[in-house]
């Protein structure tokens, strides 16, 4: 039976999350492994791999919270708005401790965040990056992000600030480094990127690829977790046996029939009378009212 489940890596640095994915399709012996959440070649930490089964999830999670672990460098600005990148400015006047404080502080909260050029957004089916490594700039449209928290610990180094983050997804750690640099009229490039969390999933229970090749078959097997761990934060509704089949067959279930109150547009975990997830469900709106329908089946 092809292995089927959730597993999070901690990738290392100078990988692809191509590269991880590439790993665990031989660790796993199953082509179909995919990921969520890419993380750059400098970047570590958390990746969640969808193996099997669980890999056709992909296109419906939800955007989820994600925790970072930065080293902010102030004094530089560079064009890929990390130290990998080539410097353009330097700077020897470096702020205060409770200026670059006071500035960190002003980043909390609903923003707007302009994606750099060094990114995999696309425009006009070419790669953001693509075009940067061609030399052609474009203008890109600030997006609205949410920066949940953000502390700054400042380290043996007057340049560098280690800055925690807890962040809405879709949120460019580098552009934040570059934004507050800018802010302080000094400059400023990530030098150091670590995800600490990706939803649910914490650092804490990932393991490296060298951790995963050390192991036998069977554990590495007992480290996937089942599909429904993606959508844990989704509520719960379980169905009465008939109306599964009815689910399951994909007929709408209309809530005043199961005593259920979920807004339009939201999305349900749809489980059996004993709790076993088997589908995920939208709330759309019918004739006779709103109504929850199976998207995507999972009989896992």
């Amino acid at each position: 039976m092809e292995p089927s489940g959730v597993l999070t890596v901690n990738k290392s640095e100078g990988m692809t999350s191509h590269d991880v994915v590439n790993r665990i399709r031989r660790l796993y012996n199953t082509k179909r492994v995919g990921h969520t959440g890419t993380l750059d070649p400098m970047a570590t930490g958390v990746l969640v791999i969808l193996v099997g089964r669980a890999a056709k999830a992909a296109e419906y999670l939800t955007a989820d919270t994600k925790g970072y672990r930065a080293t902010l460098r102030l004094g530089i600005t560079t064009d890929t708005e990390d130290v990998t990148g080539k410097i353009l400015t330097k700077s020897d006047a470096l702020p205060s401790r409770d200026e670059v404080e006071s500035v960190v502080q002003s980043f909390v909260g609903d923003i707007m965040q302009t994606p750099p050029m060094y990114s995999a957004l696309k425009v006009g089916g070419k790669k953001l990056y693509e075009l940067a490594r061609e030399g052609i700039e474009i203008e890109r449209e600030a997006r609205p992000i949410t920066i949940h928290s953000l502390v700054s610990e400042p380290t043996e180094r007057d340049s560098d600030y280690i800055l925690e983050v807890s962040c809405s997804s879709g949120t460019y750690i580098r552009t934040l480094c570059a934004d507050i640099g800018a802010k302080l009229a000094c400059g400023g490039a990530m030098a150091t990127l670590c995800r600490t969390r990706a939803g649910d999933f914490d650092i804490s229970g990932a393991h490296t690829l060298e951790e995963l090749e050390a192991m036998s078959e069977d554990e590495r097997l007992s480290l996937l977790l089942p599909t429904v761990s993606l959508f844990s934060s989704l509520p719960e509704v379980r169905l009465p046996t008939f109306y599964e089949k009815l689910a399951r067959s994909g007929c709408e279930i209309y809530q005043s029939k199961i005593k259920t109150s979920h807004p339009l547009a939201a999305r349900v975990r749809l489980c059996s009378a004993d709790g076993s997830f088997f589908a995920l469900g939208e709330v759309r709106e019918y004739e006779n009212g709103l109504a929850i329908k199976s998207i995507k089946l999972f009989d896992i």
